[in-house]
């Protein structure tokens, strides 16, 4: 098999570099997949070389060949400047927060974040003498209006965690590098598959690649990706100073999901639209929050900056006890109940946002429960769910 040269590489399309990228046969024996490398200590022939760090590897907090199989094919996916990998989706999103941010400074994060993202931000950031700001998702180029003199970075997240709202992330760009404030992204929900984040000037696009990127519920791990040299410096150092490693076993595992990563998009996507169409016409449902619905608030933006959906998506039932929604949710056999997404596997679990929202007001009359719709038959899932609507019309 000829090895392809960069030019080469970056001429093909994304299919083939999903199931290419970050493997050489040539550094493997020959095997089709990289091999899973353990190791701290590096062994040095010589003191000269071992005072000059003469070694590509120099000790196992800063890499190995099995995580840099990953990064390499991140890169290719993320299309920055550089990718650093941490052990969970939720350090990815805090550790370029510390890289880029130093006392004294603002920072402005949607009122729709991942929640444990809200909780760093409101219980370590102020610690470090670093202002944190809520603001509508929204408010779009008027972010202009909320800028500080101090303020050095937007977090953003489109669309919104639990509540689906989507952001114009162009507008809000144009209006923070106008300023030079840095733009920050969780992409997790669109993935780089569905929404080039670099191409549309966000600095720093995060995944929590437990999701779709590792894709089997089985790895724990996060990607921060860098537009420009200098912004990967900033997180290339910080990620180094703190010492993040990730395991090259989870490596490996991501690095495998990567490869079918387009397939599981490419039926999740449409089964999501399925049943979010099939919801939004249950008269147990009051509204379905999906941007991929025409209906939706959100869907002009996601139509225009958007190539996809995930499935990943939340609905509000009209008002009605959380015992009913208990009855329902609890007799489901082929959704789980788990925080996660991502995987082969249906999942469903009731929120309440309203405790927490600082900039926003949400109107929901009845409850919500959020839905991540796997690789299971759809009519088995229907099915699934129309035998819990009539468990929560009986105890309704």
């Amino acid at each position: 098999m000829k090895k392809l040269s960069p030019p080469d590489f970056a001429r093909l399309r994304e299919k083939t570099r999903l199931v290419l990228a970050g493997r050489d046969p040539a550094d493997s024996y020959g095997f089709v997949n990289p091999a899973i490398v353990r190791g701290s200590t590096v062994i040095y022939p010589n003191m000269e070389d071992f005072l000059a760090r003469k070694s590509r590897y120099t000790y196992g907090t800063q890499g190995n060949p099995t995580i840099d199989a990953l990064i390499a094919a991140l890169n290719t996916m993320e299309g920055g400047a550089g990718v650093v990998v941490c052990p969970s989706g939720l350090l990815a999103c805090t550790l370029p927060m510390l890289a880029v941010l130093s006392a004294g400074d603002h920072l402005l994060v949607t009122d729709s974040v991942y929640r444990p993202t809200r909780n760093f931000c409101d219980r370590m950031l102020p610690r470090l003498g670093i202002e944190v700001s809520y603001y509508d998702p929204a408010v779009g180029g008027d972010i202009a209006k909320l800028f500080k003199p101090n303020t050095k970075a937007v977090w953003t997240e489109a669309p919104g965690s639990q509540t689906f709202e989507m952001q114009d992330i162009p507008a809000i760009v144009d209006a923070a590098h106008a300023r030079d404030v840095l733009v920050l992204m969780d992409n997790t929900w669109a993935t780089p598959l569905f929404f080039d984040s670099h191409k549309f000037g966000v600095d720093i696009s995060v995944q929590a690649g437990t999701k779709y990127y590792a894709g089997h519920s089985d790895v724990l791990i996060g990607t921060v990706s860098a537009r420009t040299p200098e912004q990967y410096k900033l997180v290339r150092d910080c990620w180094e100073t703190l010492g993040v490693i990730i395991a090259p076993e989870d490596a490996f595992l991501t690095l495998r999901g990567i490869r079918t990563m387009h397939i599981r998009l490419k039926e999740q996507m449409p089964a999501g639209l399925d049943m979010a169409q099939w919801l939004s016409e249950r008269p147990e449902v009051a509204r379905v929050l999906h941007p991929a619905l025409p209906s939706d608030p959100g869907h002009a933006l996601w139509k225009r900056d958007f190539t996809g959906a995930s499935s990943l998506f939340a609905i509000e039932l009209k008002p009605v006890a959380m015992k009913a929604v208990g009855a329902m949710l609890d007799g489901l056999t082929l959704f789980g109940m788990g925080a996660s997404w991502g995987g082969y596997e249906s999942l469903a679990l009731p929120f309440d946002c309203k405790p927490y929202r600082t900039a926003t007001t949400p109107n929901f009359a009845g409850p919500t429960v959020r839905l991540h719709i796997g690789l299971e038959d759809i009519e088995d899932l229907k099915a699934d769910l129309d035998a819990g609507f009539a468990r929560l019309r009986a105890a309704s």
